[in-house]
């Protein structure tokens, strides 16, 4: 069966885009896997299917490359709604997005009948170790703990998935080796999502990433909001600030109050058919 996609990318966290209002993909995790592969699929880090919802304009699945399921992803979404405008299924610029992680309120910013950017608000953050979960006793802020081999202080955060902030140098840490340790310490029941953060400006932040199931990718829209939120929570940034992120593929805004906003592009790169 040939089934039509689009990949397209925020800040070059890339996902390959299936229109599955009729009907959704079967064996959406193989799928996952099989096309994600740089060499021998399409390439990206991971599938994204957009379905019906009862609930709001539409639904968000998302698949990592490895093939898990996960709730919640800050690019994937922008994009989703770049995709819902930009061929007409929706004509108004402000829509909701069911996810996982519940519904998620977008606007979207036009030029010339092709959306550009687009403002998320993912809702509220948590420092509850059971919403991660994490496996400690009250809250981890600017914490030091014995996790992946060694010790370090951590601030962990919830953005409707886990995520582990370190204050480390992300241009010297060794992510491959360290993000794999972080990624599956028994510390994270769930795994985990780890941002390696420093500080470069007054509301800046440089940021690397190494998220579950996908390996390190050049950006991620809830480990950016994470980072911040964590940032702000240390005394290193301010809240209700934006807070400039820089990834190694762009960069994102983030503001970080009661709920947390973050602001990004969404690009096409290709659309395609592919047998499945």
């Amino acid at each position: 069966m040939l089934k039509e996609f689009t990949k397209m990318h925020g800040a070059g966290n890339d996902y390959i885009y299936f229109d599955c209002r009729k009907g959704e993909l079967t064996d959406p995790e193989k799928i996952a896997v099989r096309l994600s592969d740089r060499h021998k699929g399409i390439g990206g880090d991971g599938i994204v299917m957009i379905c019906e919802s009862a609930a709001a304009d539409a639904k968000m699945r998302m698949f990592n490359a490895d093939g898990s399921e996960g709730k919640m992803c800050g690019n994937a979404i922008r994009c989703v709604g770049k995709y819902l405008y930009d061929r007409g299924i929706v004509s108004k610029t402000e829509l909701t997005i069911e996810t996982l992680s519940g519904i998620k309120h977008l606007k979207l910013y036009p030029e010339h009948g092709k959306v550009q950017l687009v403002r998320v608000d993912m809702g509220a953050a948590s420092f509850d170790p059971k919403a991660l979960p994490v496996l400690l006793e009250g809250e981890a802020i600017g914490r030091r703990v014995k996790v992946a081999g060694g010790e370090y202080e951590i601030t962990c955060v919830s953005m409707g998935n886990p995520h582990c902030v370190v204050f480390e140098d992300p241009d010297t840490v060794d992510l491959e080796a360290l993000g794999k340790k972080f990624e599956n310490d028994p510390l994270f029941p769930e795994r985990v999502n780890t941002e390696f953060i420093k500080k470069i400006g007054k509301n800046a932040l440089k940021m690397r990433v190494w998220e579950r199931g996908s390996g390190e990718t050049l950006a991620c829209g809830t480990g950016a909001c994470a980072a911040a939120v964590a940032a702000c929570a240390c005394g290193v940034c301010e809240y209700g600030k934006d807070i400039l992120v820089r990834l190694r593929g762009g960069d994102l805004v983030v503001n970080a109050g009661e709920s947390v906003f973050m602001t990004g592009e969404a690009v096409t790169v290709f659309s395609g058919e592919v047998e499945l």
